[in-house]
């Protein structure tokens, strides 16, 4: 898990004119929110922004607002179809020790037995962890693995101190 410090600025005005002119002058629109306060619109820097988004889709963002810094995680990122840049963030914000729902990437390691086939029906699982300590991937070992052995998502997080969603 990685955290990111970014510089967020806050935005009054709204629309599509004015998304369109803050994408131009290189910001994203965003919305933070969370925590039962009212959401707040903010500006970040594309460039920065996906230079974070490096890391992970589950990065730790520490947000610079006037008001003081806030732990925020990326919930919805719309990207443009053809052009490929950013439209439009939601962010989720969160506190330290609270527990958030995100989804991992599972990797598949290891040789299974000869003849065996091997079938994943998810490369992603819901999980409940702590915020500051978001796995980057569940690893689930096949080696030496023989045919009819089933993985399920309990053994799976099973030991690593998080819940299964």
């Amino acid at each position: 898990m990685s955290e990111v410090r970014l510089i967020a600025e806050s935005r009054t005005e709204f629309g599509k004119g004015f998304a369109r002119r803050i994408r131009r002058a290189g910001k994203v629109p965003a919305v933070l929110y969370g925590h039962g306060t009212d959401p707040r619109h903010v500006s970040l820097d594309a460039r920065e922004f996906a230079h974070a988004l490096k890391g992970g889709a589950n990065t730790v963002l520490t947000l610079q607002l006037e008001g003081g810094d806030e732990l925020a995680l990326p919930k919805s990122v719309v990207r443009h179809p053809l052009r490929d840049y950013f439209e439009h963030i939601d962010l989720l914000l969160i506190r330290r020790g609270e527990k958030v729902t995100v989804d991992v990437a599972i990797v598949l390691e290891g040789e299974p037995a000869s003849g065996t086939l091997v079938l994943n029906d998810l490369s992603t699982l819901s999980i409940e962890v702590e915020a500051m300590s978001i796995p980057e991937s569940l690893t689930v070992d096949l080696t030496g693995k023989e045919a009819g052995f089933q993985v399920l998502a309990a053994d799976v997080v099973d030991g690593t101190g998080v819940d299964a969603g």
